[in-house]
């Protein structure tokens, strides 16, 4: 029997709060749509009594998404909730996030209070809150280093003052796993009413533990999990919603399902990653860059013979096309003859076995090998190969005046010209080679690496075009960077147009 799990989604407030990542409110309506179609219950899209631009965006937000339930956060405070109330009136399902630290350290040090009056401000919090909305979640701040006694008999007061969630904060990210997981299992066994309402992990990753104990809370008893997409949030983060909704989907014998469509866990990934101008570490699971890319030689044979050997996530069931068998000095016969057969070329065994021998020689000198540097060691020459060439290239762009690139490209030896103004030099250009080339194709990834430093440093371009549902790659190294994305877009294009 399958057992609910609700995503509760904080990428919009807790995940915001890092330095640098703060979006408008067009674009906090553009992460909340996206936020909807990827299956989250609830979006926590502000804390509204923080700033005019919160609460505007709280209100917009409201507006604009249907099926999650939009959240709000306060403090325990009646002008918080006052004004949270207010943002969620647009709210199809709306919900107050009231709350107060219940630890020592803020009990003593924060409020310079003591238990028994902390205990009367959470009820009183969820009370008041409970005028304006039916659901009212409360947070017991920092419960990762409350006392379980005490934390437990403000559970039980709140979820008899009207609570409906009850957040179980790791607010330092502190706690390890067990100590959490006991700490959930402590309250769904001694807070009179539990079943009233719905337990909450909100764990940080100060410690690197956040997912380990999120999945603890919910083996424990908790039916919902805060998150944020990429794991993005104050110091090291919170927990990140693409691993946990992985970990019950590969884990299904836990019984535990949610409503997250995981196919479009990267696109949503990479638009938060570029709205927030945080890039995703390369190792980061389930969306960094090299998730799913394999460069020993073992592995890329074992996975080129069955996926499963070394891949326990089909990247497709996460929105990525395909994995990455990426050419090193530890990459074995079996993924090279695989690259090459992408490329169009067939070699016998006792060919593949002396283009090996130099592969390993030039790997050994080479960081990255690309297809280049495959069929050059083939006995192939790639631009020869290409139908289309680019002959020449003329861009004008600056500050105040609009881009426009001037292009011709040599098709199977007739040359045809084009100009294009775009949003740039580079998106000029790339629109005036689409002028020439009528297909209808989108590039998915654009990706610019300085090989070395320095403004004078050759720039390499990697590309990823989408046609005709096919995806295909382009790659183009240049010390002027148009000139390289220019490239790249046509070392793409030449492997799909005959």
């Amino acid at each position: 029997m399958s057992d609910k799990l609700f995503i509760f989604d904080t990428t919009l407030r807790d995940g915001e709060q890092v330095p640098g990542c703060q979006l408008n409110t067009l674009e906090k309506i553009q992460v909340a749509k996206a936020l909807e179609e990827l299956g989250v219950d609830i979006i926590e899209a502000g804390f509204p009594v923080s700033s005019p631009g919160d609460f505007k965006s709280v209100v917009e937000i409201s507006k604009a998404v249907t099926w999650p339930t939009i959240c709000a956060l306060t403090r325990a405070v009646e002008k918080d909730i006052e004004v949270a109330a207010e943002a969620l009136k647009f709210a199809k399902r709306g919900r107050i996030h009231t709350g107060i630290g219940t630890s020592d350290y803020h009990i003593r040090y924060k409020f310079n209070s003591n238990q028994d009056d902390i205990l009367e401000r959470a009820k009183a919090c969820v009370k008041y809150a409970k005028r304006f909305v039916e659901d009212v979640e409360f947070y017991a701040e920092d419960a990762g280093r409350t006392n379980n006694e005490y934390l437990a008999r403000v559970v039980e007061a709140v979820i008899k003052a009207g609570a409906t969630v009850v957040n179980i904060p790791d607010t330092t990210g502190y706690c390890m796993p067990d100590e959490y997981g006991a700490k959930i299992r402590y309250l769904m066994e001694h807070v009179d009413g539990i079943h009233n309402a719905i337990i909450s992990t909100h764990c940080h990753n100060d410690l690197g533990m956040a997912t380990a104990n999120s999945i603890q809370g919910v083996m424990n008893g908790a039916r919902q999990v805060e998150v944020t997409v990429n794991g993005i949030g104050e110091r090291a983060g919170n927990t990140a919603l693409e691993e946990i909704a992985m970990i019950f989907r590969s884990h299904k014998e836990t019984g535990i399902v949610t409503n997250i469509n995981s196919t479009k866990i990267y696109s949503t990934s990479r638009m938060v990653s570029g709205l927030m101008n945080m890039p995703v570490q390369p190792n980061k699971a389930i969306v960094g860059r090299n998730a799913f890319a394999h460069s020993s030689g073992i592995h890329q044979d074992g996975v080129l013979k069955n996926r499963e050997s070394y891949e326990i996530i089909d990247p497709k069931d996460v929105g990525i096309d395909d994995n990455a068998i990426v050419l090193t000095a530890r990459s074995g016969r079996a993924a090279l003859k695989h690259r090459l057969n992408i490329l169009g070329v067939d070699l016998d065994q006792e060919k593949l076995d002396k283009v090996y021998e130099e592969f390993l020689k030039l790997a050994d000198r080479k960081k990255d090998i690309n297809d280049d540097d495959v069929l050059m060691l083939a006995g192939k020459d790639r631009t020869a190969m290409h139908r289309i060439k680019l002959e020449y290239l003329q861009v004008t762009s600056g500050v105040g005046v609009q881009s426009v690139a001037s292009i011709c490209l040599n098709i199977a030896g007739e040359k045809f010209e084009a100009a294009a103004s775009g949003n740039g030099p580079v998106d000029a250009a790339i629109k005036a080679v689409k002028s020439i080339i009528h297909r209808t194709m989108t590039i998915q990834e654009f990706l610019i690496q300085a090989i070395n430093k320095g403004s004078d440093d050759v720039g390499k371009v990697h590309m990823q075009v989408e046609y005709d549902g096919n995806n295909y790659y382009g790659f183009s190294a240049n010390t002027d960077i148009i000139a390289a994305s220019v490239e790249a877009f046509i070392d793409a294009i030449n492997k799909f147009v005959k």
